[in-house]
């Protein structure tokens, strides 16, 4: 991303006032709120692109191995805006390896899946701990029993409600009338 010298200057402004924080004039906020704004929609864009090329990259994959030229760049287009390479791009540049430009970016595809499932597996939580056994369990069944609780008396189950047709929960939409039409006189 590159800034223009304008944007620079309100950008080193803004993080002067993250770091000291003084009043503002009113000029300085709309200032910090259009760069934002800039800031904001030149991500929206860089997310549009690399959806572009994602889906332009499975096309080339696609029509393999006709297109191994422009698949190879392309693919090095979308591993520079950050693409992960999928299992499909790993079998495809397994048949493109022969070439000097398959075999070295399956080697760096092959690298950057390994360090994708190596940081998945850090952020995956702990397996569960597994319960101990509580007194009064299935090992307690030597122990005398307690004497049995008389049974609170049952409370009357409620009555259960008809279940709605869709048609008594989602209305049929009635469609609006029609205008009036124009009568033109006759005369």
């Amino acid at each position: 991303m590159a800034f223009s010298a304008d944007e620079l200057r309100v950008l080193r402004r803004a993080l002067a006032i993250a770091l000291h924080p003084t009043p503002l004039a009113v000029e300085e906020v709309q200032d910090c709120l259009s760069l934002a704004d800039s800031v904001d929609e030149a991500v929206r864009e860089a997310g549009r692109l690399r959806a572009f090329l994602v889906d332009d990259l499975g096309r080339y994959r696609a029509a393999l191995p006709g297109s191994a030229a422009g698949y190879l760049e392309l693919l090095q287009d979308v591993l520079a805006a950050g693409y992960e390479p999928r299992a499909e791009d790993l079998a495809a540049l397994r048949t493109l390896r022969a070439t000097p430009a398959g075999a070295l970016l399956l080697d760096r595809c092959q690298g950057l899946a390994e360090q994708s499932v190596r940081a998945r597996l850090t952020r995956t939580p702990a397996p569960r701990t597994r319960l101990l056994a509580l007194p009064g369990g299935r090992c307690a069944d030597d122990k005398p029993k307690p004497a049995p609780k008389e049974p609170a008396p049952k409370q009357p189950a409620p009555a259960e409600r008809p279940v709605p047709k869709p048609s008594e929960v989602f209305p049929p939409r009635r469609r609006p009338a029609p205008p009036p039409s124009e009568q033109l006189a006759a005369g």
